[in-house]
């Protein structure tokens, strides 16, 4: 599966920089943004597609108002994202400013108006954010523009994974990226349960990743141990701009040092191999052989004293010393000859 040029079954990962609420509205520190997180090393920058009026209505009842221990706890849900929301007439400026950068550029869209808009930007993928897996409209139509679909799967259950699943594959959409997520900002990293990464890649037969919000580099560091081909995190320019997101994000230095930890973790999952041939494997000449250790005449019987299974490895596999043991030598054999079976009488 590919996301424009980028191969998700290559050993890469696909580093996703989160812009998110991060530039304080102002459209500058939004494309400063993006060019830091090309420097950072990231693959691509990723936007969100919404108003305050397309994900809520203007109501300070209680329903509307945040709480539950929140960084937002006592904002309307209206003026959090009035606060949030990425101006729509920012678009074509900040894809424009990601293609100079060689960064590919992508968004969640939060309703059908937004994929419309999105649509014109001829975007290489699209994302679901957590909060929208439940809204099958939403999942239906993004799936049917036929485009790779990353979903969060923060707040689902597992019906409602399976549901989404199944609502891509019905609108001939198979190229689906589902990405474990804890929908807590920030994240307690007991609650990151990183095991359903493999879980998700076997059970749905999908790419599997992680969206990350906790803390720190190290989740996403295991999560691309455990098998993660892609891993979004939120990324700010600088933690002063504030914002609704900027206490769980990565700066320019965070960011840059989780990159190269995850790169280092990709080099570290290697690849599953068993070798055949034992000459090809680095350091075998440091393994236990057969060799001579004591002078033997033609003739003599070999015995635990004069052909022992010692290093360097270039000798006869020690798996034939019991075979050896008890027979005769079929020539004179020197100290520090290496056994083969030919000695054998």
């Amino acid at each position: 599966m590919n996301i424009a040029h980028f191969d998700l079954n290559s050993p890469h990962t696909f580093i996703i920089a989160e812009l998110s609420a991060n530039h304080g509205q102002s459209l500058d520190i939004a494309k400063q943004t993006i060019r830091a997180a090309k420097k950072a090393g990231a693959d691509a920058i990723k936007l969100q597609t919404y108003t305050a009026d397309t994900l809520t209505i203007n109501c300070d009842k209680e329903d509307f108002v945040v709480k539950g221990g929140t960084l937002w706890d006592n904002k309307t849900l209206y003026a959090l994202y009035e606060e949030a929301y990425t101006p729509w007439e920012w678009h074509e400026a900040l894809f424009a400013c990601a293609k100079e950068e060689g960064l590919l550029c992508f968004s969640t869209p939060f309703d059908k108006r937004a994929v419309d808009f999105l649509e014109s930007f001829n975007p290489p993928a699209y994302k679901i954010a957590s909060f929208e897996i439940t809204d099958y409209a939403l999942v239906r139509y993004v799936a049917s523009k036929k485009r790779p679909i990353i979903i969060s799967t923060g707040i689902a259950t597992l019906e409602e994974i399976e549901d989404v699943v199944r609502i891509c594959k019905e609108e001939g959409n198979e190229e689906i990226v589902l990405l474990q997520c804890t929908s807590s900002y920030p994240a307690p990293l007991e609650d990151a349960n990183l095991l359903m990464i493999p879980e998700l890649q076997k059970r749905f037969g999908v790419i599997a990743g992680f969206s990350d919000h906790t803390l720190g580099l190290t989740a996403p560091v295991m999560a691309v141990a455990l098998g993660a081909k892609v891993i979004e995190k939120h990324f700010i320019l600088d933690k002063s701009i504030g914002g609704a997101d900027a206490s769980f994000s990565l700066d320019v230095e965070a960011f840059s040092a989780m990159v190269h930890a995850v790169r280092e973790a990709e080099k570290l999952r290697g690849e599953v191999s068993y070798p055949n041939e034992p000459n090809t494997i680095k350091g075998r000449q440091f393994s236990r052989s057969l060799y001579v250790t004591k002078a033997i005449q033609k003739g003599e019987v070999f015995t635990e004293e004069n052909i022992r299974s010692i290093r360097p490895g270039y000798g006869l596999h020690p798996k034939y010393l019991g075979e050896i043991l008890g027979k005769r030598a079929s020539k004179n054999l020197s100290k520090g000859e290496r056994a083969t079976k030919e000695m054998l009488d």
